[in-house]
């Protein structure tokens, strides 16, 4: 089997490892968000640090006024005490400017709400069907019958099994398998209890329900392994459920189906 080499990683037998800090899994002591892998997630970053940019002057201003307020109304200063009963003025202030911060906020809110419910006309779908405690996925796109369809569980890797440089409760014995740069499909549903397939990195969280298809659109903009975990509350083992989806290239990919085809 033939190797394939890429900036920062080695592809052997179609399955990438990397060989550098990962930077698409949870780290100790983080304070900040997953390197986006997709555009969704881009602005979900973008909109939380615009935000938060204005937030940090907004909470200037408000400590500013309370330490004048404190300061000039303090007994020292004012020892016989006005009776102010209201102000027409400032009320409508401070009613109409925080309704123009939380419009101004709620505009690009809704655009990127939007557009994660936004399904392009997918290359690939594949379908996640939660269980107590693992992942099956299934590729129907390469197949006639359900027979022959793509296949399999993912179970996460029990520590003791664990290789060299494996993040614990995160690997699983069976990764999926996406391509790059092509517009995804993801299925999700539940064989029996609440679950939810949550990918940080992706900007990805949706809950798989039994009975029903929720679906979500997915575009990588590079390759990688990114992992994640099932996000609702589903008994016991809720926190041993793994999700690891590897990015490759779609050449890669293509030999990856095909073997898994083969396999069949």
């Amino acid at each position: 089997m033939k190797n394939f080499v890429t900036p920062g990683r080695v592809c052997s037998s179609f399955v990438i490892f990397p060989t550098w800090a990962i930077a698409d899994a949870a780290e100790p002591w983080q304070l900040s968000f997953q390197d986006p892998a997709t555009p969704i997630m881009q602005g979900l970053i973008d909109l939380h640090h615009d935000i938060f940019f204005f937030m940090v002057f907004i909470l200037l201003f408000v400590c500013w006024m309370l330490f004048r307020t404190v300061y000039h109304f303090s007994y020292d200063k004012n020892p016989i005490p006005q009776k102010i009963i209201h102000g027409t003025t400032i009320e409508i202030a401070w009613t109409i400017t925080p309704s123009i911060i939380l419009m101004f906020i709620a505009i690009p809110s809704f655009a990127l709400l939007y557009s994660m419910d936004e399904l392009t006309d997918p290359s690939i779908t594949i379908k996640a069907i939660g269980h107590q405690w693992y992942w099956t996925y299934e590729y129907s796109d390469y197949s006639s019958s359900d027979d022959q369809s793509i296949v399999y569980d993912s179970y996460m890797i029990p520590e003791d099994d664990l290789d060299l440089g494996q993040l614990r409760l995160l690997e699983v014995d069976n990764r999926v398998v996406l391509p790059i740069n092509t517009h995804i499909r993801v299925i999700i549903t539940s064989a029996d209890v609440l679950h939810s397939w949550a990918i940080p990195s992706l900007g990805v969280k949706c809950d798989a329900v039994p009975g029903r298809l929720n679906q979500i659109s997915v575009f990588l903009k590079r390759e990688g392994v990114f992992y994640g975990q099932c996000s609702e509350l589903c008994g016991a083992n809720h926190g041993f459920m793994p999700i690891v989806v590897e990015g490759v290239s779609l050449e890669n990919y293509i030999d990856w189906v095909s073997n898994k085809l083969k396999e069949i």
